[in-house]
């Protein structure tokens, strides 16, 4: 992984460093900026999502997502698979007020999804699988990241966790397959931390509401059992539009 310091370290820098906006991203329907947070002479490149900046949607709780944000990292840590950069929830000393915070993964914009290489898209099954369980309405092309050590990284995730199924993503190639055992294990692994009292779930219970962590534990068993990436429900619109 191209992370300059353990992950610990970071998220520490973005819990306790000074914030400096540097730019805006446009093209969301977010408020989203990009910055540079600064600890103990530490400097990291950062994205900053300010509740105040996101807009509201008919479908998903008022003043929610960027904790959606950092939701998606807990899960992807308490799986090990490493897919979401290191992302804190923050609410005080920040230029637009509370929010989420991540570690910006220098990469390509050209090189997404849609352009990958045959062999990068075979490694996109715990991503797939991630997207599953999370239940994520809108992974785009773009939003699959590939550094310059090669990992692939997962970004922008206000719009998961739902307890409605609201799963809309472009990676489909690998419906109708088995899960693979790793990752299988991996989930298995997951669900008596969703079920236990304190570590993930305490966490996850300052992100999420209780109905939206039970919601993840039945996706992951659902997953165990079934053993399958699924085929797009041809009853709604399983794509994300843009779907890059």
């Amino acid at each position: 992984m191209a992370l300059p310091a353990p992950k610990e370290h970071i998220i520490q820098v973005l819990t306790h460093g000074a914030l400096d906006l540097e730019g805006q991203f446009v093209a969301g329907s977010n408020s989203t900026f990009l910055g540079k947070i600064t600890h103990k002479n530490e400097t990291y490149p950062v994205v900053y999502k300010p509740v105040r900046g996101e807009n509201p949607l008919w479908d998903f709780p008022t003043a929610t997502l960027a904790r959606r944000e950092v939701a998606a990292y807990l899960v992807s840590e308490a799986l090990g698979w490493e897919l979401v950069p290191p992302s804190i929830f923050r609410k005080k000393k920040l230029p637009f007020g509370a929010g989420s915070l991540q570690y910006f993964v220098e990469h390509d914009p050209e090189y997404h999804y849609f352009s990958f290489s045959a062999r990068d898209r075979e490694r996109l099954r715990n991503a797939a699988a991630f997207d599953l369980l999370i239940n994520n309405a809108d992974r785009k092309g773009g939003h699959i990241l590939v550094d310059d050590d090669g990992h692939i990284w997962l970004i922008d995730h206000g719009v998961c966790f739902h307890t409605d199924d609201k799963l809309r993503t472009v990676i489909w190639d690998f419906a109708g397959q088995p899960l693979p055992d790793d990752l299988r294990t991996d989930i298995v692994n997951l669900v008596p931390k969703l079920l236990e009292d304190g570590g993930l779930t305490t966490a996850l219970g300052e992100l999420l509401s209780r109905g939206e962590i039970a919601a993840l534990g039945w996706r992951a068993h659902r997953l165990v059992k079934e053993a399958v990436f699924p085929a797009p429900d041809e009853r709604r619109r399983s794509y994300p539009w843009p779907p890059v």
